[in-house]
């Protein structure tokens, strides 16, 4: 019989949920299409209720175009019963330099070159991801553990 405490699981509050979003800039996009989930890991920046990446034309991650909700996961993990986790769950929306969404566009690059300078310069790491999205926080759930 075991006679240690055990880990302490609970919720992250709102404003603690916000920092981890903040904190980071790689999680992991979750979506559905006919009768297949994907994860697919992504970069990404958090502003405003909004997280904002970009990908590649051509990406299974178009498909969503389609079916436009998603969910997301950003991890902080130092231990078995050491970490922090945000699910995000929201509608991906696509942007383009269109007149009706140029200056959210501009605005969204302005938001990841934050954390890239050269995202949409000569010097871009990988200047093959054109694609800009963003989702917004529809639903934000934070969860911890802690060993006891």
């Amino acid at each position: 019989m075991a006679t240690g405490k055990g880990p302490a699981f609970s919720d992250l509050t709102r404003d603690e949920s916000l920092e981890l979003l903040r904190r980071h800039h790689t999680g992991r996009l979750a979506f559905a299409f006919h009768d297949r989930v994907d994860i697919e890991p992504i970069s990404y920046v958090y502003s405003d209720g909004w997280l904002y990446a970009r990908t590649s034309s051509g990406t299974k991650l178009e498909t969503v175009q389609h079916h436009p909700w998603v969910a997301f996961e950003v991890d902080e993990v130092h231990g078995r019963f050491d970490w922090q986790s945000v699910v995000v769950r929201g509608a991906i929306y696509f942007l383009d330099t269109s007149a009706g969404e140029r200056e959210a566009y501009h605005h969204a690059v302005d938001i990841l070159r934050t954390v890239d300078p050269t995202a949409f310069t000569e010097e871009d790491a990988v200047p093959h991801r054109t694609r800009v999205f963003r989702i917004h926080a529809d639903e934000l759930t934070g969860r911890r553990a802690s060993a006891g």
